[in-house]
Formats: C-alpha cells, sequence, structure tokens
C-alpha cells in the first residue's frame, strides 16, 4: 500500500471516527436541524464592487442559526463581482423578487463601488423598504455610508471603515465611533471587512443568546491571532495607513 493511500485512509478513518462519536454523544431522537423555511430569513445585499468578506463573513455566520435561511440578493440574479473583479459571488434573487426580510446586511466597497451604490436610487428604495418591516438592519464597512444615503442613520450613532471615517460624519448626520460594531436601535453597522464577523457574531447572540453565539464562533473556530498587531488604526502609523490605502486601490478595479 502506498503512502498516499495510507494517508487517505487514516484520514477517511479519522472523520468516520468523529461522525460516529458524535453520533453517540447525541440525546436520544437527536435529528438534524431543518435547513430553511422556519427561521430568520437572512438577505445579502450584493452590487457590483463589494468587498469580499463584507458579505461572506457574516453568511458563514449567520447560516449556521438554527432554521436561517442566507439569500445573497442583487438587481439581477447571477455572478456579482468584487472589488477586485478577481471573484464573483452569485446571488439567487434579484430586488425585485424580495419585499420582507429578517435581516437586512449592506456590506461595503472600494470608492467605485460605495459611490455608485449610494447614487443608485433603485437600490436605496430597496434599502428603505425592506427596512421598514427587518428585524435587523446591518452593514459592513463601508455599507454603513450607503445606509446613510438611503436616510437611515439620521441623527444615529454608527462605524464604519477607518479611512472613511471622515466622510460618513461630515456628509451625514451620523456620529462616529471607532468600535468593531456599534447598535443604534435595530440598526448594526460594522467597521471594516474582518468586522462583520464579530458583528454577526454579535446579532447571533441576540438573534438567539449567548450559548448559540458561543457554539457557532467554535464552530466557524473564529480565534484570531494574526501574525502581526497592526489592525487597529487608532494606533497606526501614518505611513503604514497610507501603505494601506495603497495596497487596496492597486488592487480595485
Amino acid at each position: 500500500m502506498s503512502h498516499s493511500t495510507t494517508r487517505r485512509n487514516v484520514l477517511r478513518g479519522t472523520v468516520a471516527t468523529a461522525a460516529l462519536a458524535a453520533t453517540a454523544a447525541a440525546p436520544t431522537g437527536a435529528h438534524a436541524i431543518p435547513r430553511g423555511g422556519v427561521g430568520p430569513n437572512i438577505g445579502i445585499l450584493l452590487y457590483d464592487g463589494y468587498s469580499l468578506l463584507d458579505p461572506t463573513g457574516p453568511a458563514e455566520v449567520l447560516s449556521r442559526l438554527p432554521d436561517a435561511t442566507v439569500t445573497m440578493i442583487a438587481e439581477r440574479r447571477g455572478a456579482v463581482r468584487t472589488d477586485t473583479a478577481d471573484v464573483a459571488v452569485v446571488a439567487e434573487q434579484c430586488i425585485d423578487e424580495v419585499d420582507r426580510l429578517d435581516v437586512l446586511l449592506v456590506p461595503g466597497a472600494g470608492n467605485r463601488g460605495t459611490v455608485a451604490a449610494m447614487n443608485n436610487q433603485a437600490l436605496l428604495r430597496w434599502i428603505r423598504q425592506i427596512h421598514q418591516r427587518s428585524r435587523w438592519t446591518t452593514s459592513v464597512c463601508t455599507g454603513s455610508i450607503i445606509l446613510a444615503a438611503a436616510g437611515l442613520l439620521d441623527g444615529r450613532r454608527a462605524t464604519t471603515y477607518w479611512a472613511s471615517a471622515d466622510y460618513l460624519q461630515s456628509t451625514f448626520d451620523v456620529t462616529y465611533l471607532p468600535q468593531r460594531y456599534v447598535r443604534s436601535g435595530k440598526i448594526i453597522t460594522a467597521a471594516g471587512v474582518s468586522a462583520g464577523v464579530d458583528m454577526a457574531l454579535y446579532l447571533a447572540s441576540l438573534m438567539t443568546d449567548d450559548d448559540t453565539a458561543k457554539a457557532i464562533q467554535l464552530a466557524i473556530e473564529y480565534d484570531p491571532r494574526p501574525p502581526f498587531d497592526s489592525g487597529n488604526a487608532a494606533v497606526a502609523s501614518p505611513q503604514l495607513k497610507e501603505r494601506a490605502l495603497q495596497l487596496l486601490a492597486a488592487s480595485q478595479v
């Protein structure tokens, strides 16, 4: 038997053993959680030029909520490309097909995508319509600027991507808070990109309970320990900030 075959068999055995252990540990009568239909209906808006982790990070968390349905939504069904244009996520529904959601999430984007979205009156009307009956309206990164453009953040506190904070606060009637996520009523805004995962776990706790949110965090093994202590704009040097924005600009189309 070859070494590669042996490794494959060991892997299969490990997976099978884990599955058997989980089955044995389950209480009598336990069954798989049914997918969709009875739990929260969560919609994530996609538009040309969004940042990839903004929708997909929260989707990874929120799709683990019991009975939840997570749907990508755009102006038209089909693939919607990110700010780098290298990757696309498929929107399974268009905004004309969706008139109610329990949770709406608006991701952020680079300058091109954010500006286009905040000037897209069809998108803004749809966001306002969904917000009227949503349980939670949320955003990640510069998605808060789009919420502000829709008039949903007037007089509220919110957060956004660090480099867009001055714009958000000076352009709209919004008080910027330099936090990973900020709740104002039923609106929750997250800071840049990766903060969407933190916000989604917080939202999961509000929609269920702390134990469920903790279990989801463990399920996705979210225990961030980055190799560098350089993710906080409040303590970053001007040179590092400039370099970060240069890298973003160079990667976007």
